[in-house]
């Protein structure tokens, strides 16, 4: 961490191209807003971190205080000074170094944040080199100092070869702030006070502009849903490779869906096409192929393929085979192989789930909790209606249907309609000779 140095975060706009009524900030890249990822990158590097807030800041600011504490919130006048230089006027830094990001920057990192302290400008501005920098203003760059940034539409058939553009991210001096920004103006055709700009009085004053060369992926802005999409899967394998060089085993690792949340210890092995979400914990356990885990625990364990792990779920030394859903239980050294259903239960060690068992949890007011013991046999097709509580060594037949109660150490639980036979039914259903 830099503590000479305070990062500026802009967050106040609207994101209007994003087409979306969310905050553009707020909008997700593996699991979550890509705002934080601007925060967190800078509070590695600073103890100052500023996020300047506008449009929907009442949720931008509660979606940010979830994750972190002791930020500084500023609250731009967009009525009054909107725009990028907008946005810094009533910016209060504590050190005389002043980076200033984007808040739809995910992508970039602390070490893209360090390279901006290795030089003594006034001003370092980042610039990254295109093949077709048609579309963006040009920065040009003379004896190896900024001289001036031309638009598109200003530059002239010379310019307009210039393959140099703004990448949006700079450092000042505070001093440079505090000089320029008074004498901003919004006299251009979005009537927006520009940062830009502070760069244009500087030089004319014959300050030292540095360009500083940025690789794009890291400075990547997120302008539209296609960019949103572009930048998370930068993002997740980033995550993919950060976990598979702590030792994590990926199988097609390039159809695995991770989430920032998400935690592995030991050895785990992981099969393709399986989406891990949230806040989950895979320690020792292997997932496999096109099961889905969200915001749950799983430790010495094998799950899947095909299995659904919702929310608040626990597993520890325990099997979920295919097509089992587990909804808000907690599993230990049980065995569910297939094709049931355990909501808000709690099963004891060497129990056994039998395939189509439910626990039926909702009475379409109300959810209800399951608690089975230890050496529990459910037969297949059992129904376990709660409130229900089973004690230790219970056998359950296949088909019954386990009704709300109670019920005691060592029985066998069974309810079955009787067998009815009717005579000679199949001829006469079908017809004679078939």
């Amino acid at each position: 961490m830099v503590n000479s140095l305070t990062i500026v975060i802009l967050a106040a706009g609207k994101g209007s191209r994003m087409k979306s009524p969310k905050a553009k900030v707020l909008h997700e890249i593996c699991g979550r807003e890509m705002l934080y990822y601007s925060i967190k990158a800078a509070r590695a590097m600073s103890d100052d971190v500023i996020v300047v807030v506008a449009h929907q800041k009442d949720s931008v600011i509660s979606a940010m205080e979830r994750y972190f504490t002791g930020l500084t919130f500023v609250t731009q006048d967009t009525d009054n000074f909107p725009g990028t230089g907008g946005a810094m006027m009533d910016v209060q830094p504590k050190y005389q170094n002043v980076l200033v990001l984007n808040g739809d920057m995910p992508l970039i990192t602390p070490k893209s944040i360090e390279q901006f302290l290795h030089s003594d400008a006034d001003i370092v501005m980042s610039v990254i080199t295109l093949d077709n920098p048609s579309g963006y203003g040009r920065v040009v760059i003379e004896k190896g100092h900024v001289e001036r940034i031309v638009e598109e539409r200003d530059a002239d058939n010379r310019e307009k070869t210039i393959q140099t553009v703004n990448a949006g991210v700079y450092a000042f001096k505070h001093n440079v702030l505090k000089t320029y920004l008074p004498l901003l103006r919004n006299t251009n055709a979005q009537a927006e006070y520009y940062l830009t700009d502070v760069i244009a009085l500087a030089r004319r004053d014959g300050l030292v502009i540095a360009p500083l060369y940025v690789e794009e992926v890291e400075f990547k802005g997120v302008n539209s849903k296609y960019d949103l999409a572009q930048s998370e899967m930068i993002m997740m394998d980033r995550l993919r490779r950060t976990w598979m060089d702590a030792g994590v085993i990926m199988q097609l690792p390039e159809t695995i869906y991770l989430e920032e949340g998400v935690i592995f210890e030991g050895e785990c092995i992981i099969e393709n096409g399986v989406r891990l979400c949230g806040e989950s914990l895979i320690s020792n356990s292997h997932i496999k192929a096109h099961s889905v885990i969200e915001d749950s625990s799983v430790k010495n364990s094998d799950v899947g393929p095909l299995a659904h792990l919702r929310p608040l779920s626990v597993l520890e030394d325990t099997h979920v085979g295919n097509f089992v859903e587990v909804k808000k239980s907690t599993l230990t050294g049980v065995k569910a192989g297939h094709l049931s259903y355990l909501g808000d239960a709690t099963i004891g060690e060497g129990s056994n789930i039998g395939a189509g068992t439910i626990t039926c949890n909702y009475d379409g007011v109300k959810k209800y909790q399951t608690l089975i013991g230890k050496n529990v046999f459910v037969g297949s097709d059992t129904q376990l209606v709660a409130p229900l509580e089973i004690a230790d060594n219970v056998m359950i037949a296949a088909g019954t249907t386990v009704t709300a109660g109670k019920y005691e150490s060592g029985i066998l639980i069974l309810s079955r309609t009787p067998i009815r036979k009717v005579e000679g039914f199949f001829s006469k259903f079908f017809g004679k000779g078939k």
